[in-house]
């Protein structure tokens, strides 16, 4: 037999958390045909030694869902070893849509995924997730259902409750995302409409899950002062419906929160006796979203154009600048808890505020010689809610405690613009780097298999997360000596380093560190069946 790749003399790790082995790989149509001592012809051998061969890296929390129709190698993550992206987060997508709304639902995810030049033909989770299928991609992508668009569909974007009818509706609509592939159900309780769901709205359509064992992938509504009380929100959810928990980037927000955290953690704990729970996280102290959020809730109440009408009304900012600063029971207060001088600009829409990406709130209201909150508020308005942050939020101790937990794996929440949150290109990498082989939080076949078989196992990634023969070649290939996130804060666009060769489903995709474009991934479709 002639292989179409062969990895020889690699130190490998299988993804099960056990030491690694030395051993070759080798890889025929697309599958791991062999691991052992192979002595045979192969269309392409690599020598491997000094290196470790692993299964490829899955980002759990990832926001490619616009760029991959855009830029489909999706570069900035295969270079840090990631194979497969879960996109679809924060209850927040391209599908599904109905025309009705879909300027508005635009504008809300320009602030989220960066602008891009997308034509959106499509209605059903099926022809989008078709139309990534169609596209050149460097990754897998799986995607997850998200209460933002489902609610959306059903209801439009008022603040109000569902009612039975309409919940039935949110839930048959849940049903045809999963059959469509979907590996799961997000939400954002920070973000419009998903903020508009009751507990019990959210445990009645969450029940369909349950019938799959598929995670509901939730960004809780607070992460700052009310976080005990929102985690308690969580659980009862899953008691009332029985599926699986999935935290989105687990933290505690806020300097002065931090006497918080052991509680928090012990609150972790005490929901695993019950519950199917995990988490993901990224490896800074810094967050990253849309500028948005620095607004009070109810001024995103009806969608994307009356929130921007409401920034143009002179009465609405007044009452947005007396909310900001007394703030309001249950919101997360970004200014409160991160501060205005720990809030900077990601990425803006046109070039009349490109001065503004990489400044904080306080910079923003100097160089326009205005109120920062003001600053803030027309830069908003001007750039049409297609503006994204940085918020630096927390302790470096907390991280590396979170990221030391058993039931945590990583992920990167990237969103790209012009000067992105270093995560977007270094997560996978500084882990491997900074906290396995710096800080030794964890040994490296642990590292491992938090990144591969554990998140393949949580989303139900058939044939995926090992390094078996059978399973998808989906392969990372790297020197646990050198490999490092070179990213920065300041200069955050930058490949991680020591990661020379990633392999999707049997094609090289980084090969002698070089970004190899063209089809490789595909869309990993969950299996009712």
């Amino acid at each position: 037999m002639t292989y179409d790749l062969l990895l020889k003399n690699g130190m490998c790790y299988a993804g099960d958390g056990k030491e690694g082995f030395r051993a070759d790989v080798a890889v025929k149509d697309g599958k791991i045909a062999a691991v052992g001592s192979v002595q045979a012809e192969a269309r392409r051998t690599i020598d491997a030694a000094g290196l470790a061969v692993t299964p490829g890296f899955i980002d759990t929390h990832s926001h490619s869902d616009l760029v991959a129709l855009v830029e489909p190698e999706i570069a900035n993550k295969t270079t840090q070893g990631v194979t497969t992206d879960i996109i679809g987060q924060d209850g927040m997508s391209l599908a599904p849509v109905v025309p009705e709304f879909l300027s508005s639902w635009e504008k809300t995810m320009a602030g989220l995924e960066g602008q891009y030049p997308v034509d959106w033909k499509w209605r059903s989770a099926e022809d989008y997730l078709k139309r990534l299928d169609a596209m050149p991609l460097g990754p897998n992508l799986a995607y997850l259902a998200p209460t933002g668009n489902i609610r959306m569909c059903v209801m439009g974007l008022e603040n109000r409750p569902a009612t039975a009818s309409e919940i039935d509706m949110m839930k048959d609509l849940l049903e045809k995302c999963i059959g469509a592939g979907a590996v799961g159900l997000s939400t954002g309780l920070i973000y419009p409409p998903s903020n508009y769901m009751t507990e019990d709205e959210i445990a009645a359509v969450t029940s369909v899950l349950t019938k799959y064992n598929l995670p509901f992938v939730i960004h809780q509504r607070s992460e700052a002062d009310d976080i005990l009380n929102s985690m308690d929100e969580v659980f009862r959810i899953s008691r009332k419906s029985g599926c699986p928990i999935h935290f989105s980037h687990f933290k505690v927000c806020g300097m002065k929160n931090a006497h918080l955290f052991d509680a928090v953690m012990k609150k972790l704990d005490e929901g695993e006796k019950d519950i199917q729970l995990s988490f993901d996280q990224y490896p800074y102290a810094a967050g990253s979203t849309t500028f948005s959020v620095i607004l009070p809730p109810w001024a995103h109440d009806g969608g994307a154009e009356k929130c921007l009408a409401r920034l143009a009304d002179k009465d609405a900012r007044a009452r947005m600048k007396a909310d900001i600063a007394k703030g309001i029971p249950g919101w997360d207060n970004f200014v409160d808890f991160a501060g205005m001088e720990n809030i900077f600009v990601t990425f803006v829409k046109t070039p009349k505020n490109a001065d503004l990406v990489g400044k904080n709130m306080i910079e923003i209201g100097q160089i326009r010689g205005k109120d920062p909150f003001d600053a803030s508020f027309d830069l908003l308005l001007e750039e049409e809610l297609a503006v994204g942050l940085v918020d630096f939020y927390g302790l470096e101790e907390h991280v590396e405690a979170i990221i030391a937990h058993r039931l945590q794996n990583p992920c990167t929440d990237g969103i790209l613009g012009a000067r992105p949150h270093p995560r977007v290109y270094g997560s996978f990498s500084r882990i491997l780097g900074r906290y396995v082989r710096e800080r030794k939080l964890m040994t490296l076949p642990e590292a491992i298999r938090k990144m591969t078989s554990r998140p393949a196992s949580i989303f139900k990634l058939k044939e995926r997360g090992l390094l078996r023969e059978g399973y998808a070649a989906d392969i990372a290939i790297f020197d646990p000596e050198t490999v490092a996130d070179k990213a920065t804060y300041t200069d955050p666009m930058q490949y991680s380093a020591g990661i020379p060769y990633v392999v999707v489903n049997g094609r090289l995709v980084v090969d002698g560190n070089q970004v190899v474009k063209g089809k490789a991934g595909k869309v990993l479709r969950f299996d009712k069946e």
